[in-house]
């Protein structure tokens, strides 16, 4: 590999370590014909960064060239940094000669916008298209949408790309316009409509035809920065709320602002990113997608910000002690899903194993629940239970002592001046 690509790759892939949406791809790409590799349900390769993020061996910028200032993005125009943009060719070479050597199982491709979205996206498309047709490429592959692009070239995307993903940027219009002025809101909703709708087509026309090809298999996502504008949890998580609900979205990523600029419309540099807040932004993400809970039962206006120092889903429980205990032998599977320290797999193993014999603490244990979160919440008759009569504040109090979290230390409210 030549010096000069070496040095792109230095920069590109470092300027494309702040967008955080890449994850396993949820698709299933066989190879057939004798093509090059498969793309699988575990999807493409991880590794974490000291700080928690998810990174990938290729996840690239193909340029950091950018005609537009966003005040929080380390590529804007104003950004006195070192400038680089692969070619078509170069990504496409790139890609084949890691993923050959085992470095990769696919690629995460975003760009900064070269002239206009369409030049820039026509860019993004070419390589998936190369990838797949003239080198059989089956791994999986990632494209970050341009905002702004035209519905010919999405369309063209999602023909080759097996997730597409389109960075809302801000949690509301508001903060768009003070940070990134030169942005329209609907430039980002618009493709993202587009793009549920192509989906939803494919999928119906895949049921019927059996040759109607794949259109973005493992769907869209989209990413939020937080933490760089005023915005509470819930304006967040209730505008996550209606890109799960109204575009079908796979995913959305919550990045905590890393600050980069003197802007005096940002933290200033220095200010520590929101890691814990962008943490239980996840776990309250997860508990609307998988364990049942409505939005407005994690944050509402009378609760407009998570707590940071336990779990969204033990917070929720505290505020709603007279629903439990709940009695392990009869509870549901939605009221199971509900009791902190029972993940999803625990509940239905629950619900699995006492049809045959009635449970006890022992079986819990051995089922692989956090007891010691439960044994709060839950009772089981066979046991002699008798009922505990501790305030939700003992209760949490006696949890925060056996805690043994990382960010423990930065749970504290007061300031350290030493």
């Amino acid at each position: 590999m030549c010096d000069r690509i070496l040095e792109k790759l230095a920069i590109l892939a470092d300027a494309a370590k702040y967008d955080v949406s890449c994850s396993s791809s949820g698709s299933d790409r066989k190879n057939n014909n004798q093509g090059l590799g498969n793309g699988h349900k575990s999807g493409i390769c991880h590794a974490y960064t000291a700080d928690g993020r998810c990174v990938s061996l290729l996840k690239i910028l193909l340029t950091n060239h950018c005609i537009y200032n966003c005040a929080y993005c380390v590529s804007r125009s104003s950004n006195d940094i070192k400038r680089a943009a692969f070619t078509v060719q170069e990504v496409v070479d790139l890609t084949i000669q890691f993923y050959r050597r085992n470095y990769i199982e696919g690629l995460f491709l975003s760009s900064g916008i070269f002239r206009d979205p369409d030049y820039t996206m026509e860019r993004l498309v070419r390589i998936a298209k190369k990838l797949r047709t003239e080198h059989r490429f089956n791994g999986y592959i990632h494209l970050k949408a341009i905002p702004g692009a035209s519905e010919s070239l999405l369309r063209e995307a999602g023909l080759y790309a097996d997730r597409l993903s389109i960075n809302v940027e801000m949690p509301t219009e508001q903060s768009l316009q003070l940070l990134a002025p030169e942005k329209k809101r609907t430039d980002m909703l618009h493709p993202m409509k587009y793009l549920s709708n192509e989906i939803t087509q494919y999928q119906h026309d895949k049921k019927i035809f059996k040759k109607t090809p794949l259109f973005a298999p493992a769907g869209q996502s989209t990413q939020m920065v937080i933490g760089a504008t005023p915005e509470n949890d819930m304006q967040i998580l209730f505008m996550s709320h209606y890109f799960y609900q109204k575009m079908q979205l796979k995913r959305v990523y919550y990045s905590g602002y890393i600050p980069i600029s003197y802007d005096n419309r940002l933290p200033a540099i220095g200010t520590p990113v929101p890691m814990i807040r962008e943490h239980r932004l996840y776990q309250a993400d997860w508990l609307m997608r998988f364990y049942g809970f409505g939005v407005e039962e994690i944050v509402n206006p009378d609760y407009p910000l998570l707590d940071m120092d336990i779990d969204p889903k033990l917070s929720w429980a505290l505020r709603n002690l007279h629903l439990f205990p709940v009695d392990i032998n009869k509870a549901d599977l939605s009221l199971l899903l509900r009791v902190p320290g029972i993940g999803v797999s625990s509940a239905q193993k629950i619900v699995a194993a006492r049809r045959f014999h009635t449970l006890h603490y022992e079986h819990l244990k051995k089922i692989g629940i956090s007891f010691s979160t439960a044994r709060y919440f839950i009772t089981t008759k066979a046991d002699g239970f008798r009922e505990r009569d501790l305030t939700p504040m003992q209760i949490k109090q006696q949890l925060l002592t056996i805690q043994r979290s990382k960010y423990r230390p930065n749970f504290s409210p007061q300031l350290q001046l030493f």
